[in-house]
Order: C-alpha cells, then structure tokens, then sequence
C-alpha cells in the first residue's frame, strides 16, 4: 500500500508542479520586440510569437501581413502565476507600445500590428479597464489597444521565434530605425 502511494505523489508531481503556469495573448506591433520585452521579464517561462484573432487557420506571415485574414501578429506569454500576475504582465505591455496609436504600433502599419488583448478571463480584462482609465486620466487622449475575444493562436514560423537572439544586429538595427524605443521614452506611460 506504501508502495502505491508513493507512486501516486510521484507520478502526480508534475502536474501539481506546473499548475501554476498560465498563459495569456498580448499583442503589440512587432511580435519579435513584445517577444523581448516579455522574455527579459521575471516570471515568463516562455513567449510565442503567432498570429491571433482571425479566421483563417495555419496562416503564414505574408498572408496576415498582405491579406485579409483578420488576423494580428500577437504572443503567447507563459508565465508562472506564483512569481508574476497578470496585472504586472499587463503593465509590461502597456510600457512596451503606444497606447494611443490606433494604425499599428511605430514604424509598422496596419491592423495587423494593432495592439491587442486577446482574452475571456473577466478578471483580466477588467484589469486591463482600470489599467486604460488611469493612462487616459493622465495623458487625457483615448487608449486605441483592442480587447478581443480569444479564439485562436497559430505560431509564426521558426525563423521569427527568438528572431531577436537569432539575429541581434539585424533585429538592432530594425528596432532602432522604427523608432520604438525613442517613442517609448517620449511618451513615458505613467501607470500610477
């Protein structure tokens, strides 16, 4: 009988072990820079750049970029619920795009570079309400992130995961001439 309950707790282990691992769809331009924003935060197992929101399944980059598939370059962030919470992964979202862009988010444009919150968890989208009511109190403009529905994921191609570990002088210099950091440091979001 000993025997079989130890079996059981450790059998069981890994599922208990990695019950507090949860994840959620943020998008915000560029997946490669909500990539690396999101990798570099304390909590995050591992992020995903896809594409999220539109009807046509398994799409590839050309055709979410060029056609109409309704879809947005998006991430799937996994994080450990115990270390990070969604409120703070909202925070690291808000801080990394221009809230206020409506036609994508700095050098790219087109809906498939809005920024977005793909998600049915009320609790995190409330947030996100509350979190969009302190930016428009304190900058007085109207925040133009989307909140949708979540209804599906497809992971881009290999050769965008990690792109900017892959190849950091090519992501650099894109990074850099679309201007995304130097409007990040203009606009200064103040959440508090």
């Amino acid at each position: 009988m000993r025997i079989i309950f130890y079996l059981l707790i450790f059998f069981s282990f890994p599922f208990f072990a990695h019950s507090n691992i949860q994840s959620v769809y943020f998008a915000g331009g560029c997946f490669w820079c909500v990539e690396e924003a999101f990798e570099k935060t304390e909590g995050v197992i591992n992020v995903y750049s896809g594409y999220s929101g539109g009807d046509k399944k398994d799409p590839t980059y050309m055709e979410v970029v060029t056609g109409d598939t309704g879809h947005i370059e998006a991430t799937k962030i996994d994080y450990n619920s115990d270390i990070i919470d969604s409120k703070q992964l909202l925070k690291t979202l808000f801080l990394n795009i221009d809230p206020f862009d409506s036609g994508g988010q700095f050098c790219d444009r087109g809906y498939s570079y809005r920024s977005a919150i793909f998600s049915n968890d009320k609790g995190l989208i409330d947030q996100a309400k509350e979190l969009i009511k302190k930016i428009e109190k304190n900058y007085n403009q109207k925040v133009q992130l989307m909140m949708l529905p979540f209804k599906n994921f497809y992971i881009a191609e290999d050769y965008h995961q990690d792109y900017y570990k892959k190849n950091p002088i090519r992501y650099s210099y894109y990074k850099y001439s679309c201007g995304r950091e130097k409007k990040l440091n203009q606009i200064k979001i103040n959440l508090k």
